[in-house]
């Protein structure tokens, strides 16, 4: 099963984008250590490309909540795969997002974290789809608004696959 993918945003507006969020938030937290808590699966690239581009001292764990199967849309069912390793506990904590959509996901993982005590709570997302949302939720840091259309590419994937294109693509159709 092959797809066409539209580019929708290059290679090189996504890093240039990521280096600015990065320098964004070295200047906001300025003599603080960071906590990045990445979302697994998608928001693996972006993760490590923001880290390399935040000039502070960081540590970077992982934590995996899914409302999707292989489909396009959400099942608004929300589970807890996989937690974090460490405590967060009175630490400058940025969830690492690659897309916000419904927001189902991200409201329940903000609520879960907040119940940890961490000393603040900030929210990081790749991509923000506003037309989708169905939870008031907003990330504190956006890489990019985009249009309420499947998006792959940079970590976002469609049934696990595309993940590794350098840039974001729209999946327009079978091929």
């Amino acid at each position: 099963m092959n797809h066409k993918i539209r580019e929708l945003l290059s290679e090189e507006e996504v890093d240039n984008r990521i280096r600015q969020l990065g320098e964004q938030i070295t200047k906001d937290y300025e003599g603080e250590e960071i906590f990045l808590v990445c979302t697994l699966k998608g928001a693996s690239f972006f993760a490590c490309e923001l880290a390399k581009r935040i000039a502070l001292p960081l540590t970077l764990d992982f934590i995996a909540v899914a409302s999707y199967g292989d489909g396009t849309q959400s099942s608004g069912e929300v589970r807890m795969i996989k937690d974090l390793d460490e405590s967060i506990e009175g630490k400058n904590v940025i969830v690492v997002e690659d897309i916000v959509d419904t927001g189902r996901t991200l409201s329940y993982l903000m609520e879960i974290l907040k119940k940890r005590n961490p000393r603040t709570l900030k929210l990081c997302s790749l991509l923000d789809k506003p037309e989708r949302r169905v939870v008031d939720i907003q990330a504190d840091y956006t890489g990019f608004e985009v249009p309420d259309l499947f998006v792959v590419g940079y970590g976002l994937d469609y049934a696990q696959r595309y993940r590794n294109l350098p840039y974001i693509g729209v999946v327009e159709s079978e091929g």
